[in-house]
């Protein structure tokens, strides 16, 4: 039996995946995996036995991902199962950009008590609110992965313009983006040429502070900034100064900071990209199985931190070794399978970064104890 701790609601869709032999509960002191959607772990202490750790989302900078590495703890995410559920409300974020929709809605509510004069008042009044529409206009995208694409291809539906920029972009991704969409592999061109500019990229130490004043000043005079991914590739400062001098004439985050709430043309919305019943569907089965082929079968499947890697058992067990990627590692390993008379009938290994996965299909007894021993093996398991 397996304890799979939750430390937010998880749907029951994707819990019920794990069958039988999945204790799944919300207080368990030692699980030997935990599922979480936003919950902050950066200060939990993992025990031992400890085997993965799944994330019902795409972002992971909730979770020690580094620390998890260095203990043996492989990090799972949901790369894709909610990007429909962003892409719509990034939809939505283009019209809320376009037009003072949430004002006028508030201003609407003023009205109340007026009697047949609402009408009038209405007509009167509406101007304030006016706005543009989005055909023809051209959209920007930074990232055009699993929501961009997908937001890409909509705007051009919509009789949009789209410029995009990715340096990471697989073949996958460009084969799914419609030909209309322009690709470009200066980032410069998508600041120079956008109406509305959306950020479809993960954040850390490298696109922190991806729109600042630099970048802004690249951009069009009244540019409309639409922030899906995450707060702080944003700089507060710049863009509350661009929407002070016009620079930018509104911006939609779906992670407002203190800083940037109730600011004029900010439309700050409560993180609600993923927010649908749908979306946490997908995303809980999703993560429930990348647990569930990992803890059985050593499959490694959408991992932030080691490679991806498996392999069918076809001897008496399978050697799954997590270790650091150094030179001649992977030559002890075989050894000490060897040494103990074990022979490998089969072989999978694959790095990622810092962090390599060795899988061994073994007939006989391999020296698990001998494997623990060699410097940069985090973790061992048998199966």
């Amino acid at each position: 039996m397996f304890d799979i701790l939750t430390l937010n609601k998880i749907a029951a869709i994707g819990t019920s995946r794990l069958g039988a032999d999945y204790n799944v509960t919300d207080t368990c002191d030692a699980p030997d995996a935990i599922m979480v959607r936003s919950a902050k772990m950066h200060d939990m202490e993992f025990k031992d036995n400890l085997l993965a750790i799944a994330r019902a989302g795409a972002g992971v900078n909730n979770i020690p991902v580094d620390k998890c590495a260095e203990q043996g703890i492989v990090v799972f995410n949901t790369p894709g199962a909610n990007a429909n559920a962003v892409k719509e409300l990034a939809l939505c974020g283009l019209l809320l950009a376009s037009r003072k929709i949430p004002e006028a809605i508030e201003w609407a509510k003023t009205l109340k008590g007026n009697g047949a004069e609402v009408g009038k008042m209405v007509e009167k009044g509406k101007s304030n609110y006016a706005g543009c529409e989005i055909m023809g206009k051209t959209l920007g995208l930074i990232g055009l992965g699993a929501i961009g694409g997908k937001l890409a291809n909509a705007a051009i539906s919509l009789g949009m313009n789209v410029i995009g920029y990715d340096p990471f972009l697989s073949v996958n991704a460009a084969l799914n983006l419609k030909p209309q969409v322009k690709v470009t592999n200066n980032i410069n061109d998508v600041y120079a040429e956008s109406d509305y500019l959306s950020l479809h990229l993960p954040f850390n130490a490298d696109t922190k502070d991806t729109i600042n004043k630099d970048t802004l000043a690249l951009c069009k005079d009244g540019v409309r900034i639409l922030n899906f991914a995450r707060g702080e590739l944003v700089n507060s400062d710049a863009i509350i100064e661009a929407l002070g001098s016009g620079k930018v004439a509104r911006y939609v985050v779906d992670f407002p900071c203190d800083e940037v709430i109730g600011v004029e043309n900010v439309v700050a919305i409560p993180h609600l990209g993923a927010s649908t019943e749908e979306s946490e569907d997908n995303c809980a089965v999703m993560a429930a199985d990348e647990l569930k082929a990992y803890i059985e079968r050593g499959a490694i499947i959408n991992s932030v931190n080691f490679p991806n890697a498996e392999l069918v058992k076809t001897g008496d067990s399978l050697v799954c070794v997590l270790h650091k990627n150094v030179p001649a590692l992977i030559s002890q390993i075989t050894t000490a399978v060897a040494d103990k008379g074990a022979n490998i009938e089969n072989m999978v290994n694959k790095s990622k970064k810092d962090w390599s996965y060795t899988i061994l299909d073994v007939n006989g007894a391999a020296d698990i104890d001998a494997i623990k021993k060699i410097e940069g093996v985090v973790k061992v398991r048998v199966l």
